[in-house]
């Protein structure tokens, strides 16, 4: 009947019809303007037809439809309010004509149905789904809303209360859940999807289902009264605003679309969804999440280069090192399926790694996320070991020994001497120059730095540092590993530091020299929360561990000492470490840390803390919250401008989402590079130049200068 590049129409037995979604081009299916227009293409073939009674919706591919397509909201976004109207109008068009055929339609849902792809399931009378799919509406993770009429249908089928916990939290829903709030009308098992969605929609073409109540309904205002409808709305702003937060303005008007719409038409209501939609593109926050979506799309893409160079498969792993870090890499390795063996010299070291694996499966049970029995298979390929046995069978040695150079020096060539030719050994260093780590290594080639972030389940970037003798299978079998293990793996090239410590440094620097100049520290880390950071820099160094960044402090002055050397001379966070104070590793830091009278552990203030600072504090300055966001943010966009412009990442891409992913960056202001870009490199210099007296740490590159002088911008 019809045969596009992205969807057919093919007739079935006794008068039905499928439309069935299998685009030539991609691994999925997603509504771009072409599939949109195909859509109303076939739809309009359809309405000639008069002896149809039913249409079936499928799709060809393991997903049904995973949503818009993203790259195309760049053009549209930056036009006029019409021309977003334009970019809408086929999909509205084409779900309104579904709900308004003269037959039931039915849709049978696999995979992924998410945005517009389940907006399209809206629009239809009934919905059958895989007990293996999942749907949802995540726009307002893009900083938007749905747009092609879920604020209307959606509450309409499941309730005002329910819709605004879909459509404001932008999860997924799997099948068992979209069932109990009424989103679908039928579960069954992959294999008989399509032949029992088929069933539904001759049980109701017969007359035996009646579809034309449920249209009625999802086009009608919504069934509460004025107080039901005002109870609902109050509640849930505040639930809405507890949880997102003032820095992301979408999930609160989706409440708003969803309060002003109910007492409305379908059609009115979306033009009301359609008015928010329009106001939210215009903002900063949906720019910035938009971008990182691509961001993240495009550093997948360039992994997945990197792994195409791989020659070496791994099958086994070894973590060297059972303390936090390494214990957390053989979880991780053993979670996704590889048989690990975890070497330490202490048996306490391997108790502490064994229990804390143990402490997140368990979690993992709690949550019903796997089974008992699953989570023992898991903890059954960890293999604590004293001993280097078994050790020659392994295909990479993850070195995560204390971060000590001559400890290293001495632990990674005795490791190589035990290893099969052709087998891989990293370092999970945090700082080491990985050059000077290969020194002593006879095979330097097959060695790189594989940087994981603490804690290593939760945390999704792996820096991956190539040294000057890394030859590229290596990187792209280390590379190909951080993927299999369900991480974001960023390749940069070697130098203290690294990406993303290097450029944390600078920050931390800044932030030494704000307390020095009399700044409350407590006072920093609540405007910095404030800003978006999920912790302060205190806060932040205390989790990190005051040691551990001390330790760190000599390798990035010694590694650029016209920038930090000055910025380092006095440092709180030393005279901390001098007291023993090591943060949460011993519970006193810039906090203290003890149980709370519920016996849940806290995070409290010290007042001895600041009479520590006092000997180095020689004057006060009145710190604006502008000027704390000032002096600890510029150090670190100028130091990642560096590691830009040097080659130690490859793009502004690649560095935003390594800051996003190892250190917790705003999402909402989408990356370092993206936040300059919003705020114009101009005005970025500016306010580095206001700054200028504090040394070389707040100076701009002649670079920076050169971009912001002929109005460039990182992402053009």
């Amino acid at each position: 009947m019809f045969q596009g590049n992205t969807l057919s129409l093919k007739p079935l037995k006794s008068g039905f019809v499928e439309l069935n979604f299998n685009a030539q081009q991609g691994s999925v299916n997603i509504f771009n303007q072409a599939t949109l227009m195909e859509l109303l293409e076939a739809l309009s073939l359809l309405s000639e037809k008069a002896d149809i009674k039913g249409l079936l919706l499928t799709s060809g591919k393991s997903v049904f439809v995973a949503g818009a397509d993203i790259t195309e909201f760049g053009e549209a976004f930056k036009g006029s309010e019409a021309d977003r109207r334009k970019f809408l109008a086929p999909a509205n068009e084409a779900f309104n004509r579904i709900e308004s055929l003269p037959f039931p339609s039915v849709v049978a849902i696999n995979g992924f149905a998410l945005g517009g792809g389940f907006e399209v399931c809206l629009a239809c009378d009934f919905r059958v789904m895989s007990s293996k799919a999942q749907v949802g509406l995540p726009e307002t993770k893009l900083g938007i809303i749905p747009g092609w009429g879920g604020t209307v249908r959606l509450p309409r089928l499941i309730g005002f209360d329910n819709a605004v916990e879909w459509i404001a939290g932008g999860q997924h829903k799997k099948a068992a859940a979209a069932l109990t709030d009424g989103a679908v009308d039928a579960v069954v098992e992959p294999d008989l999807l399509k032949d029992e969605a088929l069933k539904m929609l001759m049980r109701a073409a017969s007359g035996e289902l009646d579809y034309m109540p449920r249209r009625q309904r999802k086009q009608a205002p919504i069934q509460l009264n004025t107080i039901e409808l005002g109870m609902s709305v109050h509640t849930s702003r505040a639930a809405v605003m507890a949880k997102a937060g003032s820095n992301y303005p979408a999930p609160l008007a989706a409440v708003d679309v969803l309060s002003q719409a109910a007492e409305m038409s379908r059609d009115e209501a979306l033009e009301v969804e359609f008015q928010a939609f329009s106001d939210l593109t215009q903002t900063p926050q949906c720019r910035a999440l938009v971008g990182m979506f691509l961001n993240d799309q495009f550093i997948g893409g360039v992994a997945k280069k990197y792994a195409k160079q791989a020659t070496k498969s791994i099958a086994h792993t070894t973590a060297l090192g059972a303390g936090i870090m390494g214990g957390g890499i053989a979880y991780q390795n053993a979670i996704k399926g590889f048989p690990v063996l975890m070497k330490d010299i202490n048996t306490d070291s391997l108790t502490l790694g064994m229990s804390e694996a143990n402490k997140l499966l368990a979690k993992r049970v709690d949550r019903g996320q796997m089974s008992p029995l699953e989570a023992g298979s898991v903890l059954s390929r960890i293999m604590p070991s004293l001993s280097y046995d078994g050790i020659e069978h392994t295909d990479i040695v993850i070195e995560a020994v204390v971060e000590n150079v001559k400890v290293k020096s001495v632990v990674l060539p005795e490791v190589e001497g035990r290893l099969q030719q052709d087998a891989i050994l990293v370092s999970n260093t945090s700082t080491i120059s990985i050059d000077l780590l290969a020194e002593n290594l006879t095979r330097p080639e097959n060695f790189c730095g594989m940087h994981f972030f603490n804690p290593v389940h939760a945390m999704p970037l792996v820096e991956v540092i190539r040294g000057s003798k890394t030859c590229d299978e290596t990187v792209g079998s280390v590379v190909a590993h951080a993927l299999a293990l369900g991480k974001k793996p960023v390749v940069v090239n070697d130098c203290p530091g690294f990406l993303v410590n290097r450029v944390l440094f600078p920050a931390v620097f800044g932030f030494d020299m704000m307390i020095v100049d009399g700044a409350d520290y407590q006072h920093i880390d609540r405007v910095m929360e404030a800003w978006g950071w999920p912790m302060g820099p205190a806060y932040l160094l205390d989790v990190v561990g005051i040691d551990t960044a001390v330790h760190c402090f000599p390798s990035m002055v010694e590694g650029y000492p016209d920038r930090m050397a000055d910025a380092a001379d006095i440092s709180p966070t030393r005279t901390l470490f001098e007291n023993d104070r090591l943060g949460q590793k011993n519970g006193k830091g810039f906090y203290l840390y003890q149980k709370d009278r519920r016996g849940k552990p806290g995070k409290f203030a010290d007042d001895s803390v600041a009479e520590l600072f006092k000997p180095l504090i020689s004057h006060y300055h009145q710190l604006t919250d502008e000027d704390i966001v000032a002096r600890y943010m510029v150090p670190m966009c100028i130091e990642l401008a560096h590691c830009l412009e040097s080659g130690v990442v490859g793009s502004p891409a690649e560095a935003d989402m390594a800051m996003v992913y190892g250190l917790g960056f705003p999402a909402f202001r989408g990356g370092v590079f993206r936040w300059m870009d919003e705020m114009g490199l101009d005005n970025f210099c500016a306010m580095a130049d206001r700054l200028g007296h504090l040394g070389k740490l707040y100076a701009p590159t002649e670079k920076m200068r050169e971009m912001a002088a002929s109005g460039e911008g990182y992402y053009g």
